[in-house]
């Protein structure tokens, strides 16, 4: 006790009297100073959209570094502000304390060197299908992409939707839309030439979308084969929403039309042109 009176009056007597200065910021309790910058984190990370605006439902202290951390890395690559909330929406994985965000570098060295795209291209693709990030490059995007180029499928690295999904797509479920066209007579080179012509067939599942298709334009629409050569495109449209119903509108007329006649025109030019 007496050790502490004598260091009490060491001090002189005008600091006792005069208010004492303001503690330098590097004096200030730590706690208050990590308090600052949690709030300002939480702040940050919800504008971007990769947590609630809700303090409530923000995640825990502890996992605040590995989300910072993903956004970090991703912004670092092209991907832009307004594109985390889709990020996180599509693939929250990204943004898990038990995922480590660089263990995306492989697929990002793979979109640059062996696909070829630019990170304005990249970011297109990502963004468009997140999932790409958790690929594996080995067992999953690298023979995809070589199997698509033996089909002749090109420009590939432009950032669309489809590309993003055929580009995450594993090879058997290609060669699967393959086999179908072969199995209903399509030689190998002609299905290849359909899949360069309307590459969107590889995301249509044959038993729920192709082959309900082909079968009505068989067996209903009465039509060969050729046709469905000369115009692949007619895979591409819904069977119930515009098939369907203009084959059903045509016969009603006694009218018979080509398949891209039938299926290319808007509602409005179709429709008015045949008239009941």
């Amino acid at each position: 006790m007496a050790t502490v009176t004598a260091s009490l009056h060491l001090q002189p007597l005008s600091s006792s009297l005069s208010s004492p200065p303001p503690p330098s910021p590097s004096s200030r309790p730590l706690y208050l100073k990590f308090q600052t910058s949690h709030r300002e984190n939480l702040r940050y990370l919800s504008s971007l959209g990769v947590i609630p605006q809700n303090p409530k439902l923000a995640p825990p202290v502890e996992n605040l570094p590995a989300v910072l951390s993903a956004v970090n890395f991703l912004k670092s690559k092209g991907i832009s502000d307004e594109d985390f909330p889709r990020l996180v929406y599509l693939c929250p994985q990204l943004f898990s304390p038990a995922f480590s965000i660089s263990e995306t570098n492989p697929v990002f060295d793979f979109l640059a060197g062996e696909l070829g795209a630019s990170a304005a291209e990249s970011r297109g693709l990502i963004v468009n299908c997140p999932g790409l990030l958790l690929s594996d490059v080995e067992y999953c995007l690298r023979p995809t992409l070589v199997y698509l180029k033996e089909l002749g499928v090109k420009n590939l690295k432009r950032g669309s939707k489809m590309n993003a999904h055929v580009l995450n797509t594993r090879v058997e479920k290609l060669r699967a839309k393959v086999r179908f066209l072969k199995s209903i007579g399509f030689g190998h080179v002609e299905a290849a030439r359909v899949c360069v012509r309307v590459p969107a067939i590889f995301g249509y599942s044959v038993e729920d979308n192709l082959r309900p298709k082909f079968e009505f334009m068989v067996y209903d629409m009465e039509r060969e084969l050729v046709e469905l050569k000369e115009f692949p495109q007619y895979f591409g449209f819904s069977l119930g929403k515009r098939i369907k119903p203009r084959h059903w509108h045509l016969k009603k007329m006694g009218v018979r039309v080509s398949l891209s006649r039938m299926l290319m025109w808007g509602d409005q030019k179709f429709y008015s042109k045949w008239k009941p």
